[in-house]
């Protein structure tokens, strides 16, 4: 199995050296940038496994390079954490908005990062398995690519998490708070509305194809997804 690589885009020296410390004691392959440019170059000749980009950064911000990265063709399936001292619940909303996967406020325990950046890497490996069909919808792991009657469906990486999420678990309901826990992460804080946005940009993409439907909202519960009318 080769070797995990972490990209560390982040200004301050000792935290980019503790980061670094840490990820090569638990056998990772460490990149290090101090500013958005050399992370985002470094990010396209070596496409690492994950990033861990600060958002106060010199010059470009680190919401500007994910966002950067996210609409690239290369990058943007790779997963970002964003490590910031912006704990403010807009800032957060802000992240994942931006396709941020994970948003880890400083300061943190180096553990616990670690053993988020596991379970992220983790979630990111079962995702990648294989093809789910549902109905009209195909969903490729492998390619993050949607298509209904072989017509391909561009998504959001959140709207595409959360279609993914629902096709594997085809007609059960979930709560706004299981759909949070599951495809933003259960130590993150974002607002319950935030789920109704991504559920809206969701039917969205699907009503031109006719398959909106898919998505049920269920009064009092929260959603499934279904192909049953």
């Amino acid at each position: 199995m080769s070797e995990t690589r972490v990209l560390i885009v982040e200004d301050e020296s000792s935290i980019r050296d503790m980061l670094a410390f840490t990820l090569q004691t638990a056998g990772m392959q460490v990149l290090e940038a101090s500013n958005a440019e050399q992370g985002c170059q470094l990010a396209l000749d070596h496409q690492p496994d994950l990033v861990l980009l600060d958002w106060m950064l010199p010059g470009v911000s680190g919401i500007s390079l994910l966002s950067r990265i996210k609409s690239h063709a290369k990058l943007k399936d790779v997963p970002v954490i964003l490590l910031t001292a912006r704990a403010d619940e807009a800032d957060q909303v802000l992240g994942f908005e931006t396709g941020a996967d994970d948003y880890v406020t400083k300061p943190f325990s180096p553990r616990a990062l670690l053993a988020r950046i596991r379970a992220l890497l983790r979630r990111f490996e079962d995702d990648e398995t294989d093809i789910i069909v549902a109905g009209r919808m195909q969903l490729d792991n492998n390619s993050h690519r949607l298509t209904i009657d072989d017509q391909e469906v561009k998504l959001g990486p959140k709207e595409f998490r959360l279609l993914q999420f629902f096709m594997q678990h085809i007609n059960r309901v979930f709560t706004r708070n299981q759909l949070l826990d599951e495809v933003w992460g259960d130590r993150v804080v974002v607002e319950d509305r935030t789920i109704d946005v991504h559920i809206r940009r969701l039917r969205r993409a699907l009503e031109d194809h006719g398959c909106e439907s898919y998505i049920q909202t269920i009064r009092g519960s929260g959603y499934r997804f279904s192909v049953s009318e």
